[in-house]
C-alpha cells in the first residue's frame, strides 16, 4: 500500500454514517467508497460524506482494485456472505459486532483469511479503546485488592427496530447488547468460564429482549451481566475486589473509570481522552496489522472473537433462540462472488 489506506464501507446505515464521519478526520485513510442495496442509497451518502465512489451493489464495490480495507456495516444475518464476498475479492475486512451470527461461521471466515493472508478483525471498538489499556493498568495496580465479582448492563429501547425484531436478521438483545458485557466480562476476568446460567423475555418473533447472564469462573469470580432492547440502562460496569471497588461509565464506549477504596470514597478518577468518535482506534489497529501483513489485530485476535460466539451460542441454545439457515452454507471455497441480500443496517448512537 502506498499514500493514503482507501477504506469502503457496505451498508448507508447510522453506524456506518458514524464511521464515515470518523474517516473523514483521520490522518493516513481516506473513506475512497461506499455501496449499497441501490445506486441511489450509494449516491447519497457518498454526497453527505464526500466519497469518491458510490455503487448500487455490493458485488461492484468489491470489484474495485483500488480499496483496501472494506468496513461491514449490515445486519447481523448479512455478516457471513458480505464478509466472505470481500475475502473472494481479496479484500481485507472489519466487520462490526456481533461478528457473526455463530462460531462456525466465525471459524469459516477465519480459516478462509488464513488461507489467502487476508486481515479480518471484529469491529468490537471497545477492545480498540486507549480506556481498556488504563483499567487494565488500574486492575493490575491491585488497588482494589483482588477483584472477584463484576456486573455490567447495557440497555437502549431498539426493540422496534428491524434488527432486533426479526430472526431472518439475527435479532435480540443478545448478539447487538449483550456482546457488550459479555467483552466487558473477558476483558476483566478471561474466558476461563466453568458455567454460564441465564435467562430472558421474548418478543412474539421468539427474539430475547432482555437478557440476565450469569458467568461463574473456574478460579470462583462470578460476573453478572444484563442486557436490554427495551429499557434505557446506566450501562455502567462495576469491578468489585477485596479492598475496594471501580465503576466504569459506559462499557459501550468508556467515558470514565472511578476508584472507591472500602470506605466508599472515591481516591481516584480517569476520564476518557479527547477522540474522534471512538472508531477511529479500530481503523488504526487494521492499519497498522495490514502494514505488517497479519491476519488479525493484536487487540481483537481472532480466538476473542470465536470464545464470545462460543457463549453467545451456549446463551442462545439455553434459551432456544435460532435464527433462519444459520448453519447452512458455511464452507467458504474459491469461487465467482455470490448474489446476496445486500440489506443495509441502522444502528443506535
Amino acid at each position: 500500500m502506498f499514500g493514503r489506506v482507501k477504506v469502503a464501507i457496505m451498508g448507508t446505515g447510522r453506524i456506518a454514517g458514524t464511521m464515515a464521519e470518523t474517516l473523514k478526520h483521520m490522518r493516513g485513510v481516506t473513506c475512497y467508497a461506499v455501496g449499497s442495496r441501490t445506486k441511489e442509497s450509494a449516491d447519497k451518502f457518498a454526497s453527505k460524506f464526500g466519497i469518491k465512489k458510490a455503487y448500487g451493489s455490493y458485488e461492484e464495490l468489491v470489484k474495485d482494485p483500488k480499496i483496501d480495507l472494506i468496513y461491514v456495516a449490515t445486519p447481523h444475518s448479512e455478516h457471513f456472505n458480505n464478509v466472505k464476498l470481500a475475502l473472494l475479492a481479496n479484500k481485507n475486512v472489519l466487520c462490526e459486532k456481533a461478528f457473526m451470527l455463530n462460531s462456525k461461521q466465525a471459524e469459516a471466515i477465519f480459516k478462509y483469511a488464513e488461507e489467502k493472508n487476508l486481515l479480518v478483525s471484529e469491529a468490537m471498538w471497545t477492545r480498540f479503546h486507549p480506556m481498556r489499556k488504563k483499567l487494565k493498568e488500574i486492575l493490575e495496580s491491585e488497588v482494589i485488592g483482588e477483584p472477584t465479582m463484576l456486573t455490567a448492563s447495557l440497555g437502549y429501547n431498539v426493540a422496534e427496530k428491524e434488527r432486533i425484531a426479526k430472526p431472518e436478521l439475527g435479532g435480540g438483545a443478545l448478539l447487538d447488547l449483550g456482546v457488550y458485557t459479555l467483552n466487558f466480562a473477558s476483558m476483566v476476568f478471561g474466558n476461563d468460564v466453568d458455567d454460564i446460567i441465564s435467562v430472558c423475555t421474548y418478543n412474539d418473533n421468539g427474539m430475547d429482549m432482555h437478557d440476565s447472564i450469569t458467568l461463574t469462573y473456574k478460579d470462583g469470580k462470578m460476573a453478572v451481566l444484563n442486557a436490554s432492547a427495551l429499557a434505557v440502562s446506566d450501562r455502567s460496569g462495576v469491578i468489585y475486589g477485596s479492598k475496594g471497588y471501580i465503576i466504569v461509565d459506559n462499557i459501550n464506549n468508556i467515558e470514565g473509570i472511578s476508584v472507591y477504596d472500602s470506605d466508599h470514597n472515591e481516591i481516584s478518577y480517569y476520564k476518557r481522552p479527547r477522540q474522534k468518535t471512538g472508531y477511529e482506534y479500530e481503523v488504526e489497529a487494521c492499519v497498522k496489522a495490514m502494514a505488517q501483513k497479519l491476519t488479525e489485530c493484536p487487540d481483537m485476535p481472532h480466538s476473542e472473537s470465536i470464545k464470545m460466539l462460543n457463549f453467545m451460542d451456549f446463551i442462545r441454545k439455553s434459551n432456544d433462540i435460532s435464527f433462519p439457515g444459520e448453519w447452512k452454507g458455511i464452507e467458504i471455497h474459491d469461487e465467482e462472488p455470490l448474489d446476496i441480500d445486500d440489506s443495509d443496517e441502522e444502528d443506535y448512537e
